[in-house]
């Protein structure tokens, strides 16, 4: 666990470490950390499922909204211990949330969809949740699951949230209500103050698991995200696979492990218009009074098939600590950034023991990026400390920016190892600041061996975030 004490300590280390721009080699080389990660994935248990299951179609349900046939369907799985709950095929409307119970699978056939109406008083009363890394009291996520075991969502269909037209215009007026809860956050006012609903409204979450264990989520399609899309909170053992999420506007992230560990995410297609893959651990002071880490997290064989947004990010909602991250076999087509690992002054924690590989993509603005200045900094004195990535075999077409690696005078990052990496055209190759041990082998930009006499000044101006 990353306390406030243990970043204090890390701070005060890191702080005597010396500040030179570059040395060759890092301190650390790891050779045979693939076995390890795939000996991990392995190891994450799936949901044990009862072998029992009841259809909607056995509760009456109506046109209109299929959500009491869906509650009496749980509530029959739930007396005889769980089992499967079948959406079959058709067009369902959902008039508000599915709160799921420990050893249930919804089943969403294959032809099925499944549609949630845009009512927000639907999802009243409010839950607890982890918003954009804080701790709150606000409206219920589509699909949402809390302290429960063995759960699981699952099938062939397609689930609706019409999230661009009723939800994404909260996010106009949304500035000045996260101001709000980020204060409360930093202030520790209590959680059961936070409540955020009706004039201080937050766009919810698609689909969410709080605090479980053994959680499934496979198969499914994923349409118009009101917020953030797969979100497990605090869970142990997840399985996310086979997933398709289409969702082209900001903030609809695709799967955001958030201070969660024993993490597999396999195979899943991500056409959004924001991160395709997000690790998360918590925001400032929030985070640390948590104190929960993201760790032992493998994401191998996915798709980013968005035109905006980023494939895979860390960040910047990591106050909480992430690390024992394992990225291999990721097909990116054109993105804003492929690899990208963000936080600023405010977070404080550490990123560290991140290995990639096996990297392709297309045109991009850049490929590699890893910054302690991202946006919306508070004026916090917090740098957070980035050591030990791995990143090798990776081919992108043409970027903006190639590489960016921009530390802080107080929190350098530390120990970067970049190997068969090629950038076949770059309009500026390297850029980097603060920079401790990074070692390029076989780093080819614009077709020639890149090396640190290739880095131009840093400057912020051709920088998106």
């Amino acid at each position: 666990m990353v306390t406030r004490r243990d970043f204090i300590v890390s701070t005060a280390t890191i702080a005597l470490l010396p500040l030179t721009s570059c040395s060759s080699r890092p301190t650390a080389r790891e050779t045979s950390v693939w076995p390890k990660a795939s000996a991990l994935a392995a190891s994450i248990a799936a949901p044990e499922i009862p072998d029992r299951s009841v259809s909607i179609v056995e509760f009456n349900p109506s046109e209109q909204d299929a959500l009491p046939s869906i509650k009496r369907a749980m509530r029959a799985l739930a007396e005889h211990g769980g089992g499967r709950l079948v959406i079959p095929a058709g067009n369902w409307n959902c008039d508000g949330p599915i709160h799921l119970g420990s050893k249930i699978d919804l089943h969403v056939s294959e032809g099925a969809l499944l549609r949630f109406l845009p009512n927000p008083e639907s999802y009243l009363p409010p839950v607890l949740t982890r918003w954009e890394g804080t701790e709150v009291y606000t409206y219920s996520p589509f699909i949402f699951a809390q302290n429960k075991t063995d759960v699981s969502l699952s099938g062939k269909g397609k689930i609706d949230g019409q999230g661009r037209q009723h939800w994404l215009p909260w996010r106009r007026d949304q500035g000045p209500i996260k101001k709000i809860l980020r204060d409360m956050g930093r202030d520790g006012v209590p959680i059961e103050d936070r409540v955020f609903i009706g004039d201080r409204r937050l766009r919810p979450h698609f689909v969410q698991f709080h605090g479980c264990e053994r959680v499934l989520v496979e198969d499914v399609t994923l349409i118009d995200s009101p917020f953030w899309i797969v979100h497990p909170v605090y869970c142990s053992d997840v399985i996310v696979r086979r997933i398709t999420c289409i969702s082209d506007h900001l903030n609809s992230d695709g799967v955001d492990p958030d201070s969660s560990r024993r993490v597999l995410i396999e195979d899943c297609e991500f056409a959004v218009g924001d991160d395709g893959v997000a690790i998360k651990a918590g925001r400032d002071q929030d985070g640390w009074r948590v104190g929960r880490p993201c760790e032992d997290i493998v994401v191998r064989n996915c798709r980013f098939t968005g035109d905006t947004g980023g494939a895979f990010a860390i960040g910047s909602e990591m106050s909480g600590g992430v690390r024992n991250v394992f990225l291999e076999n990721f097909t990116v087509g054109d993105a804003n950034h492929v690899f990208y690992l963000k936080a600023n002054k405010d977070r404080g924690g550490v990123i560290e023991n991140i290995w990639a590989r096996n990297i392709t993509a297309g045109n991009v603005h850049t490929a590699i990026i890893f910054t302690n200045a991202y946006h919306s900094y508070r004026g916090g004195t917090y740098p957070t400390l980035f050591r030990k990535v791995f990143v090798e075999n990776m081919t992108v077409e043409s970027a903006e920016l190639g590489i960016s690696l921009q530390g802080n005078a107080d929190a350098p990052i530390n120990d970067v190892q970049f190997k068969d990496v090629s950038v076949k055209e770059a309009e500026i190759p390297i850029q980097f600041e603060h920079v401790n041990r990074l070692d390029m082998n076989n780093v080819l930009v614009n077709g020639r061996t890149a090396s640190l006499d290739d880095a131009v000044p840093f400057s912020t101006d051709r920088l998106t975030y």
